[in-house]
C-alpha cells in the first residue's frame, strides 16, 4: 500500500506539472484562436454585406465598361467624317474623269478629292502621272511633258474597260465647275513635277480656285514648300499637309511641322487614337487616305477623323449605314 502510494503521489505530481507548463505557455496566436461569438457575428455581417454590394458593384463597372465600348463603337455619329471619293467614283470609270465625278455626285459623297497637274504650258489637269502613264503606255511618263492639247488627245477609253459616260481629261476648272457645288468638300491634291515643278504652282491653283469661286476648297500636297507658299499666298482657303511614312527611314513625318495648315491628311495605318487627339486639339481637321478595305474603314470611324478619302465611298456608305442602325438597335442616342 505504501508502494502504492508513493507511485500513486509520483503520477500525480507529473499531471501537475503538466498542466503548470501549459499554464505558463504563451496563448497562440490570433489567427489560430477561435473567434469569440462577437467576432463571428460581425464577420458574418461583413460577409453578407460584401455579398449585397458584390453584383451592384460588378454590374455598375460592367455596365460603364459596355457604355465606353459603346460609345467608341458608336461616337462618329455625333461628328460622322466626310465620305471623299478618291478621283470620283473609280469602281465605275476611270479617276479624275468626268464620268467618275458624275458618279460620285450620284452616289451623294460628301468630299470629292482631285489630282491636280501642270502641263508643259501651265494649264492644270485633273490627272495623275500614275494614271497618265497607264492612259499613254509610257511608264515614265509625266503630266509636265504633255502640252495641253496633247493631254486632251489621249484616249481613255483604249485603255480603259470601264467605259462609262463621258471620260476626257478634264482641266481643273472644268472639274471644280462640276463639283464643287454639289459636295460638302473638294480636296485638290496638287503634284509637283517637271518642267517648272513649285515655281509659280500656288498662284495658279489659287487662281483656279479664285476663278471657280470654290469656297469649300481644301489644298493639300506632300510638298511642304508648295503648301508652305499656299499659307502666305491665302487665308480664305485651307491649306493642308501630309502626314506619311519616310520611304528611306520607315519614319514618320512631324505631325505639328506647319503653323496656318487647317487640315492634316494622315497616311491612315498611322492613325490612332493619340495622333486624332494632338492634332484635333491644335485646331487640325484629320484627313486620311486612301482607306479602302472594311477593318480599316471601322478603326478610322472608331478613331474619330474627320474625313476618309477612299476609292470604295459606296462600300463606306454601306458600312457607314450599317453601324448607324447597330448602335440605334443597342439603344445608343443618336443626334437629331
Amino acid at each position: 500500500m505504501a508502494t502504492l502510494g508513493r507511485a500513486g503521489r509520483k503520477q500525480q505530481g507529473f499531471f501537475r506539472g503538466v498542466f503548470d507548463r501549459n499554464k505558463n505557455r504563451p496563448p497562440p496566436p490570433a489567427f489560430l484562436r477561435l473567434p469569440t461569438s462577437r467576432q463571428t457575428f460581425r464577420l458574418v455581417i461583413a460577409l453578407l454585406a460584401f455579398i449585397a454590394l458584390a453584383p451592384p458593384v460588378f454590374f455598375h463597372f460592367r455596365l460603364r465598361r459596355l457604355q465606353q465600348l459603346q460609345l467608341r463603337k458608336c461616337g462618329w455619329l455625333n461628328h460622322p467624317p466626310l465620305v471623299c471619293a478618291h478621283g470620283g467614283d473609280t469602281t465605275n470609270a476611270f479617276p479624275n474623269t468626268v464620268a467618275a465625278y458624275q458618279s460620285a455626285l450620284r452616289s451623294h459623297v460628301d468630299c470629292i478629292e482631285i489630282d491636280v497637274s501642270r502641263s508643259s504650258d501651265g494649264v492644270l489637269f485633273a490627272l495623275h502621272d500614275r494614271d497618265l502613264q497607264q492612259i499613254s503606255g509610257n511608264h515614265t511618263a509625266r503630266v509636265g511633258h504633255f502640252s495641253m492639247k496633247e493631254l486632251e488627245k489621249l484616249d481613255i477609253i483604249q485603255q480603259s474597260a470601264l467605259e462609262f459616260g463621258e471620260q476626257k481629261i478634264p482641266t481643273v476648272a472644268d472639274a471644280l465647275t462640276l463639283v464643287s457645288s454639289s459636295v460638302r468638300q473638294v480636296i485638290l491634291d496638287a503634284k509637283v513635277g517637271p518642267p517648272s515643278y513649285e515655281r509659280g504652282l500656288a498662284k495658279d491653283i489659287l487662281s483656279v480656285v479664285g476663278k471657280a469661286k470654290c469656297r469649300n476648297c481644301v489644298i493639300w500636297a506632300k510638298s511642304d514648300s508648295l503648301a508652305r507658299d499656299l499659307i502666305k499666298l491665302t487665308s480664305d482657303v485651307a491649306v493642308g499637309y501630309i502626314v506619311m511614312k519616310d520611304p528611306n527611314t520607315g519614319r514618320r513625318s512631324n505631325l505639328l511641322r506647319m503653323k496656318g495648315a487647317r487640315v492634316v491628311g494622315v497616311y491612315h495605318p498611322l492613325v490612332d487614337e493619340g495622333l486624332v487627339r494632338i492634332l484635333q486639339g491644335r485646331q487640325k481637321k484629320v484627313y486620311t487616305w486612301t482607306v479602302d478595305d472594311v477593318e480599316s474603314m471601322r478603326k478610322m470611324l472608331v478613331e474619330g477623323v474627320d474625313a476618309i478619302v477612299t476609292n470604295q465611298a459606296s462600300l463606306l456608305q454601306r458600312l457607314m449605314q450599317d453601324i448607324r442602325g447597330e448602335c440605334r438597335e443597342e439603344g445608343f442616342s443618336l443626334p437629331r
